[in-house]
């Protein structure tokens, strides 16, 4: 994915991104920083494909989606995971049925729906809530959910808003542990904190939005903690409560049902 010089303004009023330029590899994985108010959420939108730029081009997947027609977005979208800050689950749907949405809209079997389900939401520690609906579920429970809904189509890219902002740090460490995980297996990941320790602990380099809407691509911080791995690759094999050492054949291979 590439952003080339783009801005973004709503209506009439004054751009909240100016030319803003960066490149993510295939497999790479990044933190969107910067205080709030500088265009965070703006910019995830337009990751996900909520907006199109009001100026510059956006490339993914070897396409300029600026250029393309609305109804030929759908499939670029089926590629993308999305995990927002406040879930947006279906209360009136158990865990396993939010986590399916996405393989039904796909048309993937109701077998491989009812194989692959269950295997990641128990590797995501909830093998005792799969049959739970969120108001039953705690913020970290849920976020799980969310998180396993967003992976389970094995997303080339995975965009993550606050994901932790609603978690204690035991629980947002576990959840950094598995986006880490899922870069491993190939996911470019980007996400969205206002958590200095996570930004510290999990050394990756960050994408920093400042005053103006303008952006910049910086080094990862230095770790802090002791025990905090080198390389941009903190995450050792069944750190998340739950989750094995290897990961479920759900996310071995993109469907591309």
């Amino acid at each position: 994915m590439r952003f080339e010089n783009v801005g973004l303004r709503y209506g009439n009023g004054p751009e909240v991104l100016q030319d803003v330029t960066f490149a993510l590899g295939p497999g790479s994985f990044h933190f969107l920083t910067g205080a709030s108010g500088t265009g965070k959420t703006s910019l995830l939108s337009l990751l996900y494909l909520a907006r199109r730029p009001s100026r510059g081009l956006i490339g993914i997947f070897g396409r300029d989606i600026t250029a393309m027609k609305r109804d030929d977005l759908p499939p670029i979208r089926r590629r993308l995971g999305v995990v927002f800050q406040d879930f947006r689950l279906l209360d009136h749907l158990s865990a396993l049925d939010n986590v399916a949405l996405p393989l039904r809209v796909a048309g993937v079997s109701e077998s491989d729906i009812q194989k692959h389900v269950p295997e990641l939401l128990t590797w995501v520690g909830l093998a005792d809530h799969i049959n739970a609906k969120p108001p039953t579920l705690s913020g970290g429970q849920k976020q799980r959910v969310a998180i396993a809904r967003a992976v389970i189509n094995r997303p080339d890219v995975l965009v993550a808003d606050e994901p932790t902002g609603n978690v204690d740090d035991r629980i947002a460490f576990r959840l950094l542990h598995l986006f880490a995980e899922l870069n491993r297996l190939g996911t470019t990941v980007v996400i969205a904190t206002h958590n200095e320790t996570l930004v510290r602990r999990f050394r990756f380099p960050r994408l920093n939005l400042a005053g103006g809407g303008r952006l910049e691509v910086l080094p990862p911080l230095a770790d802090v903690e002791e025990g905090a791995a080198e390389g941009g690759s903190p995450a050792a094999p069944g750190a998340m409560a739950g989750v094995g050492p290897v990961p479920p054949a759900s996310l071995a291979a993109r469907s591309d049902g």
